[in-house]
């Protein structure tokens, strides 16, 4: 039987390897005292430490040595301190081949170690089948039997048949999970997803792929459009109960298996695989396309009050000559009115001579709707969007399963009027808060006109699906907030949490700080000590702090690039992927093997990174045609993989002796990237007036102190970036060992303070206006007399503590990272401003501001620090912008995935050549020294591996043929 290779030799190494750094060593091979005395009983030194090298390996990883195996010398040491045995011995063990038959036999007899056979061979592959289905790859399916192996004192087999076993269960579980789901379908069922992959529409494509091609839109066609999909889909009356109890990742994995594949290829597939992907495919596709739905009708709304605004400040703009001139007419007159009453002159008189008493009637009304103009409020001219809701709003709200709390049972009311199209003279209100805009206007609205109300029942609509008080019963992006929440029991065991889980205890430690910072401050108030600031009056003046270079860093910066020599590109992705292996992660969507074609596949990543694209990158590369590449992209390149290998590179440059120079890796700062869109596709009405009037869309990366961007997010460009913050520091390892987290000013707000406080970050975050910015204290009549003009208002303790439980249940929730946390904190920010929990998060947030505020103003080394940080994550922009050369810069693909891709593979591509640069900057430094040329390391922190002149970027892109 041919050898199954499920893994990479480096996920090989990392299962089976012998430990070598010290942390590992500390755990799995310190002796006790029984296993000292059993070694004891071994005369020679060689042997001693050749049964004790036994036991370790047997502890951990958990097999045998083999024969003729290399011992690590960390190894070697770390065991023979424990024995006292040094020098000679372990030479003579490394050096001679001993014979461990007699060491495995006494090691199985005093610590019951079993061999791989038999009933227990047996045992362990019916428990390897049945965890096969909750794998989510073939190294964590490896990895488990490893581990069970352990648990259970059984020595490992062979690597070859640890892969066998797994690439066999494997299998067998993706046909089960297969079967299952094709025999909950009937007849009926199987026939109408067969006629799927054999009906054509429009000509040119088959039902099943022009079910799968659909993005949010920004208009009523675009509506309609999801909406002939969804209806489809759902006369199909596919129960979802046909995919209950399949692993989610497996479900995924099921949907965009459907998504690569064509008509012809799904009709070669066995009936049960077949089945099995159309039918998670319609499941699937019903949820997106109800979510897109929801996005879709967002965006129309944004795009008709967009639309509105726009054409009341044209109005205005417009009125702006008749204003002046009504003006200067009430200057005159109200001169010569004051004029004749000082001459004792009759006013009717004035008024006949300068305007006449119709020329005043005519100015007076003039100004009353000049008035109205100037006041006029965007809701005057929502009605004119009214045909195009009407156009799809109510076949919307038909299709989709809206559920609600009760606080918005009115909203689902009117709209179920909406929905059936009723004439009702009466419009119920009750959806609106009391204070709204919308009542004035509604009452001015004829009886029997109803257009208006409408509009303000899908407007209030679309804010409900952003704050959660409604939602789908099966969605991803717009699902009920309690059913993503982690149990509650789980709160109390959640060690993320930095906060007591009694409110009083925080807050009683919060008044102690804010009363200590607050006195500190007023202090420095006083005697004038400020860094860079003042409070005079009760007006704070904070200057920035200015930089201080260093001529010898400088001058050591540009030497250390002079000697890193000219590379291409292609040069780089290989010397990256042998030193770090991160090709390993691009995995088959399907088995979940190693990519074999490592050129195609870093072909496939460079025309990503550099957004050449693929049929350009075909005529460039001497190695790959169009439809090569096309098929690694489709089966190999998967945002998983990518984040993988990201995380790999990032890793690795950590270890690189350079990175120590510059950092712990405990520090990070975050920020948005603006890309260049085209008019077509997604991005076509996201026009942020900051970058001008292209559409575009951002990318929010977050960067350690040691230059690696470890996390990225693809972002519409007219969002706040505020909630994205604490999706890069808690979806992925790099980000949960970062301790203070740096921010532009576009990346605060006082949620994010409170959340980041009590998940025990520190967010140091740079704003813009701080001096406009108040403070909010537990007792503003206690504040020092030089500081109460800077106090905003009093802390509302019982808010904290009535909702304290909800928020910490919301933050375990976020830790726990079953749910990206941008997607709560976008929720808790679209609450009503009565809202309670978010009312009550604002309060956390503005205290934990506070104490920021009072520690930024007296610290002149945090601003530094966090000025630094900054520095940093502004300096990748440019080097992207280096990367990015095809299209102009311009992101050219027309979906969210593809535009997704094509950002993350820039962001590899950067990290790539950051992990490089850094390298190479390490021999650089080493040239020096070896030409004993000074390097002080208080310089080295100042050189940066953001450089990019000495990469050949442009040409062809001819690769060395060696995979």
């Amino acid at each position: 039987m041919p050898r199954r290779h499920i893994l990479t030799e480096r996920q090989r190494s990392a299962l089976l390897d012998l430990p070598t750094d010290t942390p590992s060593l500390l755990k799995h091979y310190t002796l006790a005292d029984d296993d000292l005395q059993h070694i004891r009983q071994r005369r020679r030194a060689e042997n001693r430490i050749g049964f004790a090298l036994q036991l370790c390996a047997l502890r951990f990883p958990g097999r045998a040595l083999y024969s003729g195996e290399l011992i690590p010398t960390e190894v070697l040491k770390f065991i023979g301190a424990q024995l006292g045995i040094t020098g000679d011995a372990l030479l003579t063990y490394a050096s001679r081949r001993q014979t461990r038959h007699e060491h495995m036999e006494a090691l199985r007899s005093i610590y019951g170690y079993r061999v791989f056979s038999g009933q227990r061979a047996r045992d362990l592959k019916v428990w390897l089948n049945r965890q096969a289905e909750d794998a989510r790859s073939n190294e964590d399916l490896a990895r488990r039997l490893i581990e069970e192996c352990r648990r259970l004192q059984v020595i490992l087999p062979a690597i070859s048949t640890i892969e066998r076993l797994c690439a066999e269960a494997l299998v067998a579980a993706e046909r089960r999970i297969e079967a299952r789901i094709a025999q909950r379908l009937d007849d009926e069922q199987r026939s109408a997803l067969n006629a799927l992959l054999s009906e054509v529409v429009d000509d040119h494509r088959t039902r099943f792929v022009w079910l799968r091609q659909f993005e949010a839109g920004t208009n009523s066609a675009d509506a309609s459009r999801l909406l002939d999909r969804l209806e489809f889909l759902q006369k199909l009356k596919l129960p979802r109960q046909v995919i209950e109890g399949v692993a989610l990742h497996r479900i995924t994995r099921l949907k965009r298996q459907g998504e690569r594949y064509f008509a012809d290829g799904l009709r070669d597939l066995s009936d049960d695989r077949r089945y099995a992907i159309l039918a998670v495919c319609v499941v699937e596709w019903q949820a997106s396309l109800a979510d897109t739905l929801i996005e879709t009708h967002d965006r129309i709304v944004g795009k008709t009050w967009r639309e509105s605004k726009k054409l009341c400040d044209v109005q205005i703009t417009e009125a702006k000559t008749t204003v002046n001139s009504a003006l200067q007419s009430f200057v005159d007159l109200g001169g010569a009115l004051l004029e004749a009453h000082e001459d004792a002159v009759h006013l009717e008189k004035v008024v006949s001579e300068h305007l006449g008493w119709d020329g005043l009637r005519a100015l007076v009304s003039s100004a009353s709707r000049l008035t109205n103009t100037l006041s006029a409020d965007p809701l005057v001219h929502v009605i004119k969007g009214y045909n195009r809701f009407r156009r799809y709003a109510p076949r919307m709200l038909r299709v989709l399963e809206i559920q609600g709390a009760s606080v918005a049972e009115p909203l689902l009311q009117a709209a179920n009027l909406v929905r059936d199209g009723v004439d009702h003279k009466r419009r119920p209100t009750a959806f609106l808060r009391k204070t709204s805009k919308w009542h004035r206007y509604l009452k001015a609205q004829p009886i029997d006109d109803n257009r208006l109300w409408e509009v303000s029942v899908l407007f209030y609509l679309r804010d409900a699906f952003r704050s959660g008080d409604i939602w789908l019963r099966h969605s991803r992006r717009y699902a009920d907030l309690k059913q993503i929440l982690i149990p509650a029991e789980a709160v109390t065991a959640n060690a993320r949490l930095a906060v007591p889980f009694t409110p009083e205890s925080w807050i009683a430690d919060r008044q102690a700080r804010l009363s200590i910072g607050l006195r500190r401050l007023a202090k420095a108030a006083r005697s004038g000590t400020i860094p860079s600031g003042s409070i005079e009056n009760g007006v704070l003046n904070v200057s920035r702090l200015s930089a201080n270079p260093s001529n010898e860093a400088e001058d050591l910066l540009l030497d250390l690039y002079r000697r890193i020599p000219d590379t291409r590109i292609t040069d780089i992705l290989l010397e990256v992927d042998a030193a770090t292996g991160f090709s390993g992660a691009f995995t088959h969507l399907r088995t979940g093997a190693p990519c074999k074609d490592k050129l195609g596949l870093l072909n496939v990543l460079l025309a990503e990174g550099i957004n050449l694209g693929l049929s350009k990158m075909a005529e460039a590369t001497n190695t790959h045609e169009y439809w090569e590449l096309m098929r690694l992209s489709r089966w190999h390149i998967e945002s998983e993989a990518m984040n993988d290998a990201l995380a790999m590179v990032v890793a690795a440059q950590a270890q690189l002796p350079m990175s120590a120079f510059w950092g712990l890796g405990t520090t990070a700062s975050s920020d948005g990237q603006f890309f260049p869109t085209t008019r077509q596709g997604e991005a076509m009405n996201l026009i942020n007036a900051k970058y001008g009037t292209e559409p575009g869309l951002k990318a929010y990366t977050h960067v350690s102190d040691q230059f690696a961007p470890f996390a990225i997010q693809t972002i519409p460009a007219t969002v706040n970036e505020a909630p994205y913050i604490m999706d890069g520091l808690l979806m992925n390892d790099t980000g949960q060992r970062i301790r203070e987290q740096y921010a532009d000013t576009g990346g605060f707000t006082d949620h994010v303070f409170a959340v980041t406080s009590i998940l025990g970050y520190q967010f140091l975050p740079r704003i813009r206006d701080l001096p406009s910015k108040r403070f909010y204290v537990f007792n503003p009549k206690a504040t020092p007399r030089e500081l109460r003009g800077l106090i905003g208002g009093k802390v509302k303790e019982k808010l904290i503590t009535t909702n304290w439980p909800v928020i910490l249940w919301i933050a375990a929730t976020m830790a726990a990272g079953t749910v990206a946390p941008s997607q709560i904190l976008r929720k808790l920010a679209s609450y009503p401003r009565q809202n309670d929990l978010a009312a009550a998060l604002r309060e956390i947030g503005r205290i934990e501001r506070t104490l920021f505020m009072i520690d930024w103003i007296l610290d002149a080394d945090l601003q530094r620090r966090a000025q630094i940080g900054l520095n940093k994550g502004e300096s990748h922009h440019a080097l992207k912008n280096a990367l990015r050369i095809g299209r102009q810069g311009e992101i050219g693909d027309r979906t969210t995935e593809g535009q997704h891709y094509r950002i993350a593979g820039l962001n590899l591509l950067t990290a790539i050549v950051i992990y490089w640069t850094t390298a190479r900057l390490g021999e650089a430094v080493s040239s020096r020294k070896r030409a004993r040329l000074p390097v002080q390391p208080e310089h080295l922190a100042h050189v940066s591996p953001l450089g990019w002149a000495h990469i050949l970027l442009t040409g062809e892109y001819r690769w060395s043929k060696k995979p």
